[in-house]
């Protein structure tokens, strides 16, 4: 009798045991649902906005920390990955990416592939070329242009006013060395970054019209009817950065 007791309550116990180990293993589970992680986009290319520290080996710049501000104030986890304006556009219009910030400039024709936060900067596009070129220099010749850019965009709407074609590049470093060493005449690139990189030295070019042109701005990028939670959470906190003055203060870190 005794034995039968025994074994009677090991079951129990056992069954016990198995119960709240599954309501334990229930629990963690949601909580790690819970707790997403957004992977977010963004150039690698594009300072100050986003580039490569040489020292530290990761990507700093103006949308970095806009990045970092906003998830802190709004409390949530993202994952940075820095592929490229143009991959980063197909990561997000894939579902590869939840969303991407990347100097992207918010137009119309975006507009039908993206939603878009409120806007954080304006910038415009200018031209670009060697000491001395000037704008009736471009006829009969090639301009460069980075891929899936308001400058690329520009570009394309004006050749025939200016009799130029067209060489396509996959980042700025590969569309000023082209400028550079000759292949084109000029390129197109947003003013605000050429004038970064300009004015640090690390470009030796100059820009050719007096004030930028197609001035708009910039701004936090999901694909069309998703993600609208995330969104509203990066509007909500560029909401509350721009009121502190944190915005402010990453601008001016970058010389704004």
């Amino acid at each position: 009798m005794k034995k039968v007791l025994a074994l009677t309550l090991a079951i129990v116990m056992i069954a016990s045991v198995a119960m709240f180990a599954g309501c334990g293993n229930s629990a963690d589970t949601k909580s790690s649902a819970d707790a997403k992680t957004y992977i977010i986009y963004s150039d690698n290319a594009f300072a100050p906005f986003e580039f490569l520290d040489t020292k530290t080996k990761k990507y700093v710049g103006v949308d970095m920390d806009i990045m970092d501000a906003v998830a802190k104030d709004q409390g949530f986890k993202y994952e940075m990955h820095n592929e490229g304006f143009d991959a980063s556009m197909g990561a997000v219009q894939s579902g590869q990416a939840d969303g991407m910030i990347a100097g992207m400039t918010i137009n119309d024709e975006r507009k039908k592939t993206f939603d878009f936060s409120s806007p954080y900067f304006n910038d415009g596009q200018v031209m670009v070329g060697k000491k001395g070129t000037k704008t009736d220099d471009l006829k009969g010749k090639t301009v460069a242009v980075k891929n899936g850019t308001a400058g690329k965009d520009y570009a394309e709407e004006v050749k025939d006013k200016y009799g130029y074609k067209i060489n396509y590049y996959k980042d700025s470093p590969a569309m000023y060395q082209a400028v550079k060493t000759g292949v084109d005449v000029a390129c197109f690139e947003d003013f605000s970054v050429i004038g970064y990189s300009i004015k640090t030295g690390e470009v030796d070019l100059e820009i050719l019209n007096d004030k930028p042109f197609n001035v708009k701005g910039y701004g936090f990028a999901v694909k069309k009817g998703q993600n609208a939670e995330l969104l509203k959470m990066f509007d909500a906190g560029l909401a509350n950065i721009k009121k502190n003055g944190k915005l402010n203060e990453i601008l001016a870190k970058y010389g704004y």
